[in-house]
């Protein structure tokens, strides 16, 4: 594999009302996907990751049953299979987080990964659900429980024609035994894909996905859509997406308030003599670490 990997990011606004139908936000979303996709391929991008459920608003803000006919199969629906065709006619990976309906009543938040010949590699499941309150009442929060079921596969890697690539949605950055997971499975380069909101953890968006980066000595692609999302008005995704190198330096990052392409630079190099320096992963000591894995109250 070439020492150089050019990242794509793509962050979004979704500015079809939510009071309009489902597949009016669908249909709208994977047109202004479609053609951000082809602008990162011209860019140069030879793997390109989505925003979180982005084939829609983040409808975690309220609780109706209406956007269960927001999911679809993966990998045998329409989405999936034109992302397939996508990618194949760019010669791109695609990383595409959606909504997914494993069988009739059971949705998980997903990401599908496909190669750059159109090849469907597989699925990372979202493994930690949030259920918060986030606005001054009780009813204002996300409620990502009444949707999502908790992910189902581990910590897969995807071996994929540029690098070897793995997925931790949104709130599992919250969490770094996943990331540690990914990196001793083989990543080179971990995805955020997210729909994250000013307010209580904004200060953690350039701070956390860093610290993964430095740990397992990989590079991480953060992804935030943009914007405010009407009826709920629920705050700003403040965008800002960008590649942190495993220096934890970054090497690119989007703007706050607009749609935009980030198209980047992973050196494996970079990758091989962080390792070479910081020998975190030889110094491991997995046999102290029981506590880990017991259920505390």
């Amino acid at each position: 594999m070439a020492r150089i990997v050019k990242i794509g990011l793509i962050q979004a606004k979704h500015e079809v009302p939510g009071t309009r139908p489902v597949e009016e936000h669908k249909r709208v979303a994977i047109e202004k996907h479609r053609k951000l996709i082809e602008e990162a391929a011209r860019q140069g991008a030879q793997i390109v990751c989505l925003q979180e459920v982005f084939c829609g608003p983040y409808f975690c803000a309220e609780q109706t049953t209406k956007w269960y006919d927001a999911a679809e199969p993966i990998p045998n629906g329409p989405t999936t299979e034109l992302m397939q065709t996508l990618a194949k006619q760019n010669e791109i990976v695609l990383v595409v987080p959606m909504y997914e309906q494993a069988m009739t009543g059971v949705y998980y938040n997903t990401a599908a990964v496909i190669d750059a010949d159109g090849t469907y590699l597989g699925q990372s499941r979202k493994q930690h659900i949030p259920h918060v309150q986030a606005g001054e009442t009780a009813d204002t929060g996300f409620w990502e429980k009444y949707y999502f079921k908790p992910g189902t596969g581990g910590y897969p890697v995807f071996d994929t024609a540029y690098a070897k690539v793995g997925v931790y949605i949104c709130y599992d950055r919250h969490f770094p035994e996943g990331a540690r997971i990914l990196g001793l499975n083989g990543a080179e380069i971990v995805f955020n894909p997210s729909a994250t909101v000013a307010g209580l953890s904004e200060y953690l968006w350039k701070l956390e996905q860093p610290a993964h980066a430095v740990a397992n000595g990989y590079y991480v692609g953060a992804i935030n859509r943009v914007g405010v999302e009407a009826p709920w008005n629920m705050g700003e995704f403040y965008g800002q997406s960008y590649l942190v190198d495993p220096r934890g330096n970054f090497v690119k990052i989007a703007a706050r308030d607009r749609d935009d392409v980030v198209v980047a630079e992973m050196d494996r190099e970079v990758i091989r003599t962080v390792r070479d320096t910081w020998q975190f992963y030889r110094d491991r000591r997995p046999e102290a670490y029981d506590e880990l894995i017991r259920q505390l109250p």
